[in-house]
């Protein structure tokens, strides 16, 4: 592994600025994700079908950006570096919009997508449907189940995928300037 990827946090961002947008994508991601199953699995709060989607991007970029890492170790070229930063901007552009959207409906803005009503009961099943209709936990994608500072988590997830893109970007920026030589 080269020194630069061990170096002091200015020394990784002047003289590898493609791995350091990396490893930042890497950890701001796995945060984020850690933070959705704190939330889901700690704090019993369970994901409606937006939340989970607005995953998607998180599962995209965090391999992706850990490529881009082993890919500076192994001197993959700056095309492959560069198109690789350029989809996690994409992808993490398009999660920003869908977290926006999340938050449209949550403040009632606009309608959500019929599926955020909760999952159907079978009522096929043996057993009593009131029985069935009263057990059924329905999350909505229409309530907040927690804000803070007057965010929900897909107002968060709005501002970490926005930042997130901003990074990718300026390490495609990087990987763009990179000398010809280094293909």
């Amino acid at each position: 592994m080269p020194s630069s990827l061990l170096a002091s946090p200015a020394k990784l961002i002047r003289d590898a600025p493609v791995a350091a947008a990396a490893i930042v994508i890497a950890v701001v991601g796995i945060a984020a994700i850690l933070g959705a199953y704190f939330f889901q699995y700690v704090l019993g709060l369970p994901p409606c079908p937006l939340c989970l989607e607005q995953r998607y991007a998180y599962y995209f970029a965090i391999p992706l950006a850990a490529m881009i890492i082993l890919g500076t170790t192994v001197g993959a070229s700056r095309k492959v570096l560069l198109l690789a930063l350029l989809a996690i901007t994409v992808a993490m552009l398009w999660n920003a919009g869908l977290g926006v959207y999340h938050s449209g409906v949550e403040w009632k803005w606009w309608e959500g997508p019929q599926d955020c009503s909760g999952p159907a009961a079978n009522f096929s099943a043996g057993g009593g449907l009131l029985q069935q209709m009263q057990s059924a936990r329905v999350v909505r994608c229409d309530e907040a189940a927690w804000r803070f500072l007057g965010l929900s988590l897909a107002g968060y997830n709005v501002l970490i995928s926005v930042a997130l893109a901003a990074v990718a970007l300026w390490g495609a920026a990087a990987a763009y300037r990179m000398k010809a030589a280094d293909e």
